[in-house]
């Protein structure tokens, strides 16, 4: 069972795939509360500590571009002062997009850790396999599955609510 972390607790090294994934989902709600799609990344470096995070603020910034990946991936690139990262993983709710895995291509991601998959739009093997194109310089490892009942709950609850 995952160790109990807060995404204020920087002294909870290394976090472990449930506790990241923990961090994600606080993440995700909170984007929820926020009237956003429930999606929710943290950024963890070489060592496992925790660098960025983010949640969807797509609405709320009136951004396109500002998926969770995207706001967690600028905040971890602020916090080294590299645009590149290396070494890091990424930890999101749901199967990144086209846009998401493009960034984190262009970021140097060591690897992709998502919860629930997206039929719709997932391109790390849903409807696209991203991380493996061949013509791409840059490639990534990609790990699914992690506590995705309880990330795909997230949506599901998110999604219900709004039909009511």
């Amino acid at each position: 069972m995952a160790k109990s972390v807060s995404i204020h607790d920087t002294q909870a090294l290394p976090l472990d795939d449930g506790q990241a994934m923990t961090l994600a989902l606080q993440q995700a709600r909170q984007a929820a509360q926020a009237g956003e799609v429930p999606v929710g990344a943290v950024v963890l470096d070489q060592g496992g500590r925790l660098i960025g995070a983010g949640r969807n603020r797509v609405i709320t910034d009136h951004d396109p571009s500002a998926h969770a990946e995207i706001v967690a991936l600028r905040e971890a690139a602020r916090a080294v002062g590299n645009y590149r990262l290396p070494g890091a993983r990424l930890y999101v709710t749901l199967e990144p997009c086209v846009m998401c895995m493009g960034a984190m291509l262009h970021a140097r991601i060591a690897e992709v850790v998502y919860g629930a998959d997206d039929p719709k739009t997932g391109a790390c093997g849903s409807m696209l396999d991203l991380h493996t194109h061949a013509g791409l310089n840059h490639h990534t490892t990609v790990r699914s599955g992690i506590m995705a009942e309880e990330c795909g709950e997230v949506l599901r609850e998110f999604f219900r609510a709004r039909r009511h």
